[in-house]
């Protein structure tokens, strides 16, 4: 299994519980495909530099996960077809610990 990291962008329309709702929902599809959700990380509402699609603003969240690098298509094909995922990127991450996690298992820098 790779390891991705994934920028999801929600409607700024969305209230907390439907956001809280719609993260779920992209958590369970990258399940479903077999994948593994290592960290959810909320950035908040932020503005976009211009207009897309009408919308001037959207909720933005980091997903960094595991999964088969033949199951990504599905996943972005799910996420297109969502009304609820305004946006999705996904870029494959190296597998090395960042400093912090470094530290943390004694492996010097």
């Amino acid at each position: 299994m790779n390891r991705y990291e994934g920028m999801f962008i929600f409607p700024d329309s969305l209230k907390d519980e439907q956001l809280d709702a719609a993260v779920a929902r992209v958590k369970a599809d990258i399940e479903k495909l077999g994948g593994t959700v290592e960290t959810m990380t909320r950035l908040g509402k932020r503005t976009f530099a211009r207009r897309l699609k009408r919308r001037t603003a959207g909720h933005y969240v980091v997903i960094m996960f595991r999964l088969d690098g033949d199951k990504v298509p599905a996943l972005r094909e799910r996420c297109r077809l969502s009304e609820e995922v305004f946006r999705a990127e996904f870029y494959q991450a190296d597998d090395t610990p960042a400093p912090a996690e470094a530290a943390s298992h004694g492996v010097a820098e």
